[in-house]
């Protein structure tokens, strides 16, 4: 019997905590070695915005799996290890301190950073992108009267909503005309503004920060715009996007374009080497291009062909991307994938006043991408409906009385598919 092989993931969050599993559920019965920088074992991050942050929910729930999960099943998990660079001749990862490990396969599941802002000290300003983040800011609410969030994406309008739970003044700081506006487009994203203000955010559009004030103590307590006012607060919060953690994957010589590039099978541009979740700008068969979406979806489900492709197995990434966000009383999934000026129509269904509708994107009668908004049970067939490319009757779609099952079928019907 020949010695077993040994693959090798680094990132011990959600993605590589998959990949593990997935490698095992292929019948892989190598050496799976797991590295992960953080103190935790491998956790889900969305709650970190939402439930948790918000008291509702346990860091229990955070977890992938259990404590004892990982030595049943032979997964070695090392956790508080930083892996800083890659051998790709030796096929050897080196750790902090010079120990080197060998792989036959590597997955680097390395995720994303938050941006920072350039004259922001690191302790100034609170990020939100791990489990110790989420419970600095939910004790910091406990004892802040007012919080300005800097940026209107998803992470800023979630935190947003947090706060106002915790009864804290909120000033949102959105550089744009209204959050959301690159995602949404403007016929949809006033819905997020008008849900923030009526939950008494004091949301400031095309507001642009330019510098973060801080006491003697190095601690933030306000923010300077570049109009020269001042909005002062006893806590900031920055939210302006994330950066995919590259570093290692460059410095071995791998293809990095806002991400590692990988293809379909989710292979960088060396053959023994994958990259699945925040990190990966992956080949999307469905849309003829490269993506990189940092929702907790594809971090779930990537790692499962990555495993495949690694034990040799033959298998494609072609998800719909799909996320979710919950604020206030709006919870929304969001199927599909549109860039700034890609559709040409934008039809509604139900009532947007309500919160209770589904909105759809289309580009040649085409549905690109949907969002139900309090609407259940209808993400399978908005997905059907992007994944088929089917021409669509626009009247139909826009119908709440008229079944969205029924809209696929009358598309596939008039579109000669049987």
């Amino acid at each position: 019997m020949g010695v077993q092989p040994t693959f090798v993931i680094v990132g011990a969050g959600l993605a590589g905590a998959k990949a593990a599993e997935s490698l095992r559920t292929e019948g892989f019965n190598g050496r799976i070695l797991l590295f992960g920088a953080e103190p935790e074992r491998p956790y889900e991050r969305p709650a970190l915005s939402k439930s948790f942050l918000q008291g509702t929910s346990e860091r229990a729930k955070l977890y992938v799996h259990p404590k004892q999960w990982y030595a049943d099943h032979g997964i070695e998990l090392h956790t508080g290890t930083t892996v800083t660079a890659i051998d790709r001749p030796q096929r050897k990862i080196e750790l902090a301190g010079g120990k080197r490990a060998a792989y036959d396969k590597l997955l680097l599941a390395t995720g994303a950073s938050p941006r920072e802002l350039p004259d922001a000290g690191p302790h100034s300003v609170y990020y939100l992108r791990r489990v110790e983040d989420s419970l600095q800011l939910r004790f910091a609410f406990t004892t802040a009267k007012r919080v300005v969030i800097i940026g209107g994406g998803w992470i800023g309008l979630e935190v947003a909503a947090a706060a106002r739970a915790a009864d804290v003044e909120v000033v949102l700081l959105e550089r744009g005309d209204v959050p959301l506006l690159r995602i949404l487009g403007r016929e949809t994203a006033g819905v997020f503004a008008r849900l923030h203000r009526s939950h008494g955010v004091d949301l400031r559009t095309g507001a642009h920060p330019v510098h973060i004030i801080t006491n003697a103590d190095g601690r933030a307590t306000g923010v300077q715009l570049d109009d020269g006012s001042r909005v002062d607060a006893d806590l900031v919060v920055v939210g302006v996007g994330a950066l995919p953690n590259t570093s290692l994957a460059e410095e071995a010589g791998l293809l990095v374009d806002n991400g590692i590039k990988v293809d379909e099978h989710l292979r960088t541009s060396d053959p023994d080497i994958f990259a699945a979740g925040d990190v990966a700008n992956a080949f999307h068969p469905m849309l003829g291009r490269h993506i990189r979406i940092e929702h907790w979806f594809n971090a779930f489900s990537q790692p499962a062909i990555a495993a495949k492709s690694m034990v040799g197995l033959a298998a494609a990434y072609d998800e719909v991307p799909y996320f979710y966000s919950d604020q206030y009383e709006l919870g929304m999934e969001y199927s599909g994938h549109v860039e700034p000026g890609s559709y040409d129509q934008v039809v509604f269904r139900g009532d947007r006043n309500a919160l209770e509708f589904v909105v759809f994107w289309l580009r040649d009668h085409k549905v690109l991408a949907g969002m139900n908004v309090n609407v259940w049970d209808v993400t399978e067939i908005i997905k059907d409906l992007v994944r088929s490319g089917l021409k669509v009757d626009g009247a139909k779609l826009a119908d709440a009385e008229f079944p969205l099952s029924d809209v696929f079928a009358d598309a596939a019907g008039n579109n000669g598919q049987h």
